[in-house]
């Protein structure tokens, strides 16, 4: 479970984020500060680890950009995700001179909410599980999704576009939707073998991510699902 902490002065705001973040398994809201005075008690509590920062900027007594040099200064692991109602932009280039990972503008609709959060998980999962690191990980780490070049578009021998055409027009359409190799292929009408090739592919560009699910019995069934922060990368195969 990821514990995020929420630092913002409005009472409804704040109880607001710890809604959203209840939403999105995985994810818990560790703590809410409405000062940064009890930010950081919080951060200094090491029986309370914090994951992820939801940050704003006006509070009436701090600014929220006066943490983020702190952290810096501190080597703290915690990333930050600003959000806010600043959209100046003096304030969101100092917000990016220190490393957020995201910026919402408040009012904004959950599904940004959601999209940020499970961006970041992406990111720090394949952070932490990689010691070395190829190319188009680091352009996810970078840019949220790989590269566009002639690579990425470049299909390996036997996967077609129009058949690429037909699988991503049915992801893209049901983006919620967590499916197997056999579900996919009988909707899109395929063979198996060759539907299962081109989700591969598509998960090797982390458009797709992947699940080994255990029945009682035999064979374990891999289950895909959209990254939604990478559908706009999936949509250039639907054309």
């Amino acid at each position: 479970m990821l514990n995020v902490l929420v630092v913002d002065d409005d009472a409804m705001v704040a109880e607001l984020n710890r809604c959203y973040i209840g939403q999105i398994p995985g994810f818990t809201c560790c703590g809410i500060a409405s000062t940064l005075k009890q930010a950081k008690e919080i951060l200094l509590d090491s029986t309370l680890p914090v994951d992820l920062i939801l940050l704003d900027i006006y509070m009436q007594q701090d600014n929220g950009l006066d943490l983020l040099p702190e952290l810096r200064h501190a080597k703290r692991s915690i990333d930050v995700i600003v959000i806010s109602s600043a959209a100046d932009a003096d304030t969101i280039q100092q917000s990016l001179h220190y490393g957020v990972v995201d910026y919402l503008i408040k009012p904004f609709q959950f599904s940004r909410f959601e999209e940020s959060l499970t961006g970041w998980r992406h990111k720090k999962t394949l952070k932490d599980n990689h010691q070395y690191f190829e190319q188009a990980d680091v352009d996810v780490l970078l840019h949220g999704h790989p590269a566009e070049n002639g690579e990425t578009h470049r299909l390996p021998k036997g996967l077609t576009p129009q058949t690429l055409r037909t699988l991503c027009q049915w992801i893209d359409a049901h983006p919620g939707t967590e499916f197997s190799t056999d579900e996919l292929a009988a909707a899109v009408t395929i063979s198996r073998v060759s539907c299962r090739k081109y989700l591969i592919w598509l998960a090797q560009r982390h458009i797709l991510s992947t699940n080994l699910h255990y029945g009682a019995t035999g064979r374990p069934v891999y289950r895909y699902r959209l990254q939604v922060e990478h559908q706009a990368l999936l949509r250039q195969f639907c054309q």
